[in-house]
């Protein structure tokens, strides 16, 4: 087999695992980094001003720029996600189901370690817990070592640069909307909006918000009314006080928390090092059974 020797970048010709060709992404997992970084986001409504892609679209532009710093590989973003209950229905909309979403991190993973990638980091745009750990605890389950955050509460802004906490379509997604992709926003149709909250807001831990005693995180129930019939225009939250400098510094300082976690991971496990030391393809019912490789001692310790 003819191998490739000219890349446009290091060992690889993109940062991204569908604009390499098969070998060159084997051959960068084997030798360079087999760091893969799933983005994640929906195809959800996001008012009048930001489009249905925005959740995908600012887990893409995070990705990319801790892919650039790392060496990472982004594996290409499914675009759709699941959706907490209150979602569904509302035009603009198209929530997979949480078994389709599970399925979906799943095979996507399994598929990329086959081209020899050991350490997944899953970089969420979007509220979609519900699926997202499961997909990752099922994972664990087989041995691929997998990390999920959600970027909004990864950073927990808590007020720090923004004027509220994180909502929908609101001062935080617009302001890292006008950071990575304006020339999608029509910002002269922004306006506030919101929704009512069926306990009080005392309860339950804002997106982004530092979480304090007798708080409950936002997804850990039904806390809210169906957005097609509670929503006025798709927003909860105020998009004009959303500014570009806001948006840099938001999507600047999440970038380098994720790359100092992931420069962590690269120093303790090298590439070819598998974190968890096994590979379970029976699932649950291997989970007695399972034995770990050389790298690892029969506690599963690394060597």
């Amino acid at each position: 087999m003819v191998m490739q020797t000219k890349f446009k970048l290091n060992q690889r010709d993109s940062v991204w695992f569908h604009e390499n060709s098969g070998q060159v992404n084997q051959a960068y997992a084997k030798n360079v980094c087999d760091i893969a970084i799933l983005p994640i986001g929906a195809i959800e409504q996001h008012g009048p001003h930001c489009p249905c892609g925005s959740d995908t679209f600012n887990a893409i532009g995070i990705a990319e720029r801790v892919a650039e710093k790392t060496g990472a590989m982004i594996l290409p973003s499914p675009m759709y996600g699941s959706h907490p209950h209150h979602h569904w229905g509302m035009p603009g909309t198209i929530p997979l189901k949480y078994e389709t979403h599970i399925a979906l991190l799943e095979d996507i993973v399994r598929g990329a370690a086959v081209a020899g990638f050991n350490k997944f980091i899953i970089i969420s745009a979007h509220g979609q817990v519900s699926s997202m750990i499961v997909a990752v605890h099922k994972l664990g389950i087989e041995g691929y070592f997998t990390i999920s955050s959600t970027w909004y509460d990864f950073l927990r802004d808590n007020k720090e640069v923004l004027k509220d906490f994180m909502w929908h379509a609101d001062e935080a997604e617009t302001s890292v909307a006008l950071h990575l992709y304006p020339e999608h926003l029509n910002m002269d149709l922004a306006e506030k909006g919101g929704g009512h909250g069926l306990v009080d807001s005392k309860w339950k831990i804002a997106p982004g918000q530092a979480a304090m005693p007798g708080m409950m995180y936002h997804f850990e129930g039904t806390f809210a009314l169906p957005e097609k019939d509670d929503l006025d225009n798709g927003v909860i939250g105020d998009p004009t006080h959303a500014s570009v400098e806001k948006g840099e510094a938001l999507v600047g300082k999440c970038v380098d928390y994720y790359v100092e976690l992931l420069e962590e991971i690269k120093s303790k496990y090298p590439c070819g090092i598998n974190p968890l030391g096994f590979r379970n393809p029976l699932g649950y019912e291997g989970t007695a059974a399972i034995e770990y490789d050389k790298d690892h001692d029969d506690k599963g310790q690394l060597k």
